[in-house]
């Protein structure tokens, strides 16, 4: 009797845990019917985390220096607020580093990156689906929110963290499953 009572208070528990968590209707499963995750890790600022990440790609063992020709989507869910402009402006300062597009390119890119990207809190999921030749779209806690047309914004977005010269190579790492 004890441990009915035990197990009926464990399975509640969870059962509440599991309801307090969000979930939003991916649009991986839609996308990418045959999505395998690669790898996860966090990104961190001066020591404060700012978003979890995780990397799905159609087929495992993708190469790190080739990764450009699998359609890919990266999931980020952030840990604190942060302002939409502020994340593309970034996003355009790491893509610009990398030495990717024209000047003109980077100033669309930007422009459409400052369209799309919401202003997020903590708990808030943002993904990303690249397919080789093209448009990338953009999606927030599952809900379509924008696409860049230009087939060769997927390539120069998905950079920032899969570039061997990206700004955070432990996270690169990561999510390509790299020990």
């Amino acid at each position: 009797m004890i441990m009915r009572s035990l197990h009926r208070r464990i399975l509640t528990t969870c059962l509440i845990g599991l309801l307090s968590v969000p979930v939003y209707a991916s649009p991986l499963r839609e996308l990418m019917p045959n999505a395998v995750a690669l790898g996860s890790g966090s990104f961190r600022w001066f020591g404060l985390k700012v978003y979890d990440a995780r990397l799905w790609a159609e087929r495992r063992g993708i190469s790190a220096d080739d990764w450009v020709r699998t359609p890919l989507a990266l999931e980020l869910t952030y840990a604190r607020t942060l302002y939409g402009n502020r994340i593309a402006d970034a996003s355009a300062d790491e893509m610009k580093k990398l030495g990717i597009g024209s000047a003109a390119q980077q100033r669309a890119w930007l422009e459409a990156m400052r369209q799309i990207f919401p202003n997020v809190d903590s708990g808030t999921q943002l993904i990303g689906v690249y397919r080789p030749g093209q448009p990338t779209r953009f999606f927030r806690d599952g809900a379509a929110i924008g696409e860049v047309a230009d087939p060769e914004f997927g390539p120069a977005f998905f950079a920032i963290w899969l570039h061997p010269r990206t700004s955070a190579p432990k996270l690169r790492a990561a999510l390509l499953g790299s020990p």
